[in-house]
């Protein structure tokens, strides 16, 4: 078949806007296109992403159905695709068997392809391209991946479907290496996947392949948008939101090659389904999608290919939601939900036996925000817990002597809910299965001295950016928050340039000088200890010294910290909180300042309330200020952060003080937070006695010579009177020198808050 050098989607677009089917269903099955077969083939792409072993009997099964029902009306025109972590990260059913009932699953389901996503390295090279490879009865794809320089397979495949070849291209973020523990991924090396994808398509395109020519070529990329947009979200709507992003889509709109006809997209977890803009032909477009996590939805695409000029046009792009319809109605319609229905039941009964053990209990719930990790940019209830964990677990010299605990935001998965779940019978019960799915990656434990300074660095890379230093890319992750154990607080502006915005760092309540040392305890992953590098860009790991592996791995850390720890309850206080508006210079006595402050709360957090007031006070526990406390919510009415403005006079409360000094404050709230932060305050200028006035002017006396000068210099020939006047002269000097030492004592503070 003769392609056109670029594929015309426009025209197959606009007949999809004509029908309404770009505006995704919320229900499966659109309306199936009519052809003639004869002239045109037709190719029904479904895509998910993201699934993470999340097996359940019902949402499994209905799952599997809507895949079903969206085959229905191109039962032999369909390719079922993934766009990677199929595996990893999953729940207790799936990763007490090592996602072996999930392998099964896809493969009931015919997937035809998957790329490899960052989860599918968790356990190491080896067990992906061993065990995983030989479980899948599809191809894993990743075309920017290499081992000791040679390729990770071709990173792509070729199917045929009604007559004409589809090639699939895989590839994952080139991030993966500061998302898996580095030990398991020694001699891997990922490249760019844009780069990556087009160097294939072009050979697919060319015809400069084993399989020949391609007439539709598809890339399923495990990189993605962190922008989240409802499933039915139009165009209009889609355009909006994706068409200004820059780093990683925008790469995909202007780099990705013309002959890439479909792009579906995975990892961020995120939805669209967008008619973007393609390089070439002025009104060119081409489909993105990405659909959402844990198989909630099913992307579809449908192409129709003219068999006589290879030109390819979308007739219909959406994300379907997945089916509400009763399982076993499903499993009773379709073979292949039976076959899903069976494997599943079976592995739910495996982990049952296994994990229905308690292993603790709570006072209440201890969780994620809302129940669910995607939104890694606030602090948590859970987040603390396990740092808590972490440095408890190591606290002793032989396990590493840690004093504080770190966990990046990602390595929480899950929550300990308090009311009773599955065959518990009363609330507060944790079972091994609860305690697996929050800390689901059997990371080892590790200790490390990190000074004042590195922790301040750490905690500056939150805001995230890449091992040269450099933002990592728009419309991905640009912050990430750390969970930190309860004895550390710290304050952060983010208004401040990039790696000026943490101060005021405490721990067990004494602020942290930068050369001072610091046992901290986390997970390998996130250290990049044992051969590779820090986990989630958090590079001031790497400035560590005296690494110790613990000899505990987190998970049986975690079951022995609920072993010692029985009623557990969430702390729902926060340790640090942004504010702005505190003051860049020393102060006067008594001046008034005001400042904002958000993130008072972890509102987010189940069963947390938002505190009522906020205040200052100062180191004798003088209120200084106050103020209500304001609850934000987010579009859709729910609380999202509570934040104040207080003013408060700086007090001064060393009497002696003969310049600025470093004063210290707390903010409070009648919810139990405590956070410490200083200023420098001046103290306020001494009052004098006016110079009394007489009716008669006193007689100047004659200037006195002093002995041996007669060069005119000070005191000599020429010199001014001494008179009361001599005063002013010394008065200046010295309030110069007052601002002199102000200068130097706000610099010293500021340098002190930086590395505290």
């Amino acid at each position: 078949m003769n392609k056109h050098a670029k594929r015309n989607l426009a025209a197959g677009a606009a007949c999809a806007v004509g029908l309404g089917v770009l505006v995704a269903p919320s229900v499966a099955v659109a309306a199936p296109i009519t052809v003639d077969p004869a002239t045109t083939a037709v190719v029904n792409l479904l895509h998910f992403n993201d699934f993470h072993g999340r097996l359940d009997v019902d949402e499994t099964v209905q799952f599997a159905g809507t895949i079903e029902q969206l085959r229905t009306d191109y039962p032999t025109n369909t390719l079922l695709l993934s766009g990677g972590d199929n595996i990893g990260a999953s729940n207790f059913t799936s990763a007490s068997q090592q996602d072996e009932p999930t392998i099964e699953v896809l493969n009931a389901l015919e997937l035809s392809a998957a790329a490899v996503g960052n989860h599918e390295f968790d356990q190491g090279i080896d067990d992906l391209t061993g065990r995983v490879a030989d479980l899948a009865d599809f191809p894993y794809l990743a075309a920017n991946v290499t081992v000791d320089g040679a390729p990770l397979g071709d990173g792509y495949e070729t199917f045929e479907v009604d007559g004409v070849t589809v090639a699939v291209i895989g590839a994952v973020t080139q991030q993966t290496p500061s998302l898996v523990d580095g030990s398991g991924i020694v001699g891997v090396e990922f490249s760019d996947p844009i780069a990556a994808v087009n160097r294939v398509a072009g050979a697919l395109s060319d015809g400069d392949v084993a399989n020949g020519e391609a007439d539709v070529i598809v890339a399923e990329i495990h990189e993605g948008a962190d922008v989240q947009l409802a499933a039915d979200a139009t165009q209009e709507e889609q355009s909006a939101a994706l068409g200004s992003l820059g780093g990683f889509m925008e790469s995909q709109v202007e780099q990705l090659s013309a002959e890439v006809d479909v792009v579906f997209n995975g990892h961020t977890h995120r939805t669209y389904s967008w008619l973007s803009p393609a390089p070439g032909e002025a009104e060119a477009l081409r489909p993105i999608v990405q659909s959402n996590e844990y198989g909630n939805l099913v992307g579809q695409v449908v192409l129709a290919v003219d068999r006589e000029t290879g030109e390819v046009s979308v007739e219909v792009i959406a994300n379907h939601e997945r089916s509400a319809e009763d399982a076993a109605a499903l499993a009773a319609a379709y073979p292949r939900a039976a076959a899903v229905q069976s494997i599943v039941e079976e592995a739910v009964a495996t982990a049952d036996v296994i994990g229905n053990t308690e292993v603790g209990t709570i006072t209440g719930p201890i969780s994620v925000p809302l129940g669910s990790n995607g939104n890694r940019g606030e602090e948590s209830t859970a987040a603390q817990m396990v740092a808590n964990m972490y440095r408890d677990q190591l606290a002793d010299e032989a396990r590493g002597g840690a004093e504080i605990g770190v966990v990046n935001p990602g390595g929480v998965r899950d929550s300990f809910l308090y009311e009773p779940t599955g065959p518990e019978t009363e609330p507060g019960i944790v079972r091994l299965a609860e305690a697996n799915t929050m800390l689901p990656f059997i990371n080892n434990l590790w200790s490390i001295t990190l000074t004042g300074a590195d922790l301040d660095a750490l905690l500056e890379q939150q805001w995230q950016r890449q091992a040269d230093g450099s933002p990592v890319p728009e419309g991905t992750r640009e912050y990430l928050q750390l969970g930190l154990s309860d004895n550390v607080t710290y304050i952060s502006d983010p208004t401040r340039p990039i790696d000026d915005r943490v101060s005021d760092i405490r721990i067990d309540g004494r602020f942290i000088a930068p050369d001072e040392e610091i046992r901290v305890a986390s997970a390998s992953f996130l250290m990049g200890v044992g051969g590779g590098t820090p986990g989630d860009n958090f590079w001031a790991f790497a400035q560590g010294t005296d690494a110790r592996d613990s000899g505990l791995v987190d998970q049986d850390a975690l079951l022995a910290y609920l072993g010692e720890n029985p009623g557990l309850a969430p702390d729902y206080t926060v340790r640090h909180v942004d504010v702005t508006g505190l003051p860049t210079e020393p102060v006067v006595e008594g001046t008034e300042v005001t400042v904002q402050i958000d993130q008072l709360d972890r509102i987010r957090s189940l069963g947390a309330e938002a505190s009522t007031t906020a205040q200052i006070v100062d180191a004798s526990g003088a209120v200084l200020g106050s103020a209500s406390v304001v609850v934000n919510e987010d579009a859709e009415g729910a609380p999202l952060t509570t934040s104040a403005e207080i003013t408060f006079a700086a007090t001064l409360l060393d009497e002696a003080a003969e310049g600025a000094t470093l004063q210290t404050f707390e903010i409070r709230t009648d919810n139990g937070t405590v956070i410490p932060f200083q200023v420098l305050v001046a103290p306020a200028p001494v009052a004098t006695e006016p110079p009394v006035e007489t009716e008669e002017p006193t007689a100047t006396p004659a200037p006195t010579a002093p002995g041996g000068d007669d060069d005119g210099g000070a005191g000599g020939e020429g010199a001014l009177p001494e008179t009361g006047a001599d005063v002013s002269p010394m008065l200046w000097l010295g309030a110069g020198a007052l601002v002199l030492l102000g200068a130097a004592l706000l610099i010293a503070g500021r340098l002190r808050r930086r590395a505290e």
